[in-house]
């Protein structure tokens, strides 16, 4: 029998994790907020946390007992994989749960982008379209995703049903899937220079952090579109203010962005805070202010994954895998890479 603690915890959390780990004899307690020093409990053996929860050295060195850490999420990154190896603590995660629905809700923000919601939206006489109001087709663009995992793929088979021309990149390209999919692969230089839009799937990694960058952003077409749904760290935030402000790109979709947190709060609050917050917490806080003002960015709050089914498939596959563990099976163990 072990002792769980599920951080980030909703109604919605209890209800199906409840439901699954029931007939167990584990014992289980939900905990609403995020995981902290302060609320880590010295006897836990597993805890659980969704990827707005951050595990720090401290807070593991505060639970002697722990052995699994259940990511309810694909990501890792909010893990610190260093001190879980030294302290042989196993890491699992959540592969695939929302291939279908990240994929859906990076449309709906592309949408509401090219046909001009927000304006539409707001605009108090509803009898007539306004030259201010007028969209773009997707139809006939080219749709290029930068990752060509579960969700990039998905999001290629959405594109094609609005008749876009689609491209892929991936660090590890499987040449079987072009066929299957209709899409063609391109190295990221010839993706960059053809794409209307550009969608993120890639995960976030040494390799992937600011994989648009100033540069990549220059090599783009003028008036190209970024998406994205993946990881705000993907992106230089600095240089995609600098182009979405010299008019080089047409607009911005963005469901995560560097230091999301501050999303949650007033733009003047980390300002107020700036003699305790880290010089790039005050910068990003800056740079979220100025892109919610433009006209041509929308912006989330990391809500692609946010659907009953999509969640229930997390909890699911995050009860199993605590469950799994208790039989020394771990078929979603991460590892630092």
């Amino acid at each position: 029998m072990a002792l769980i603690y599920f951080y980030d915890a909703t109604e919605l959390d209890r209800q199906q994790l409840t439901e699954d780990l029931v007939d167990t004899d584990h014992h289980w307690e939900y905990v609403p907020e995020k995981i902290s020093v302060e609320n880590c409990n010295a006897r836990a053996e597993v805890v659980s946390v969704f990827v707005s929860s951050t595990v720090t050295r401290e807070m593991i060195a505060a639970m002697p007992k722990l052995k699994l850490i259940a990511c309810r999420s694909t990501g890792f990154d909010n893990i610190d994989m260093d001190a879980c190896a030294e302290r042989n603590i196993t890491v699992v995660n959540v592969p695939t749960y929302g291939e279908e629905t990240v994929a859906e809700y990076a449309f709906m923000l592309l949408l509401a982008l090219t046909r001009k919601l927000p304006a539409i939206l707001e605009t108090e006489n509803q009898q007539f379209a306004p030259p201010q109001l007028r969209g773009h087709d997707l139809a006939g663009k080219t749709f290029a995703a930068i990752g060509a995992g579960h969700i990039g793929l998905h999001s290629l088979q959405i594109a094609r049903g609005f008749s876009m021309d689609t491209l892929a990149y991936d660090a590890k390209p499987r040449p079987e899937l072009e066929e299957e999919y209709g899409f063609h692969y391109a190295d990221l230089d010839t993706l960059l220079a053809n794409a209307d839009v550009i969608s993120l799937h890639a995960p976030l990694l040494p390799a992937t952090h600011h994989i648009i960058n100033k540069a990549a952003i220059e090599k783009m077409k003028p008036g190209a579109i970024l998406v994205n749904t993946a990881r705000g760290e993907l992106v230089d935030t600095g240089a995609l203010l600098e182009a979405l402000d010299n008019g080089h790109l047409g607009g911005a979709v963005l469901d995560v962005v560097e230091g999301e947190t501050l999303l949650h709060y007033h733009e003047e609050t980390a300002l107020l805070r700036s003699d305790i917050l880290p010089e790039d917490t005050l910068r990003h806080s800056v740079e979220i202010s100025v892109l919610k003002k433009m006209p041509n960015v929308i912006i989330s709050p990391h809500n692609a994954f946010n659907t009953v089914e999509a969640i229930g498939r997390i909890n699911h596959t995050t009860a199993q895998n605590i469950i799994d563990f208790w039989y020394n099976k771990t078929p979603n163990e991460v590892r630092k890479k």
